[in-house]
């Protein structure tokens, strides 16, 4: 039987949709996630006192990795985070891809 990971946490972060932004992208870069949250807080949709807070947790050996990845989130306008969307590519960058 394999042994589990020791799960770190590498952010916290206020609301569900925003967590599953930062959830995305490690997973993307192939990195294993844990979301950890109070489910009162989502159930009745309260934000205030730290019943929104979310842990993103992933595996000790990833966490370096994972907080460096997600640096390039955070410089993201607040926006751009609470909507979920990202901006759009002007038409010189889009012309690069």
């Amino acid at each position: 039987m394999a042994e589990e990971p020791n799960l770190v946490r590498v952010r916290t972060c206020q609301g569900l949709d925003l967590a599953q932004i930062y959830k995305s992208k490690l997973e993307a870069a192939e990195i294993p996630v844990l979301l950890r949250y109070e489910s009162a807080g989502l159930v009745f949709g309260i934000t205030v006192d730290g019943l929104g807070a979310v842990d993103i947790l992933v595996p000790e050996d990833c966490a370096d990795e994972a907080k460096e990845l997600l640096r390039d989130v955070e410089a993201l306008p607040s926006d751009d985070l609470e909507t979920g969307e990202l901006p759009a590519l002007d038409a010189e960058d889009s012309s690069n891809h």
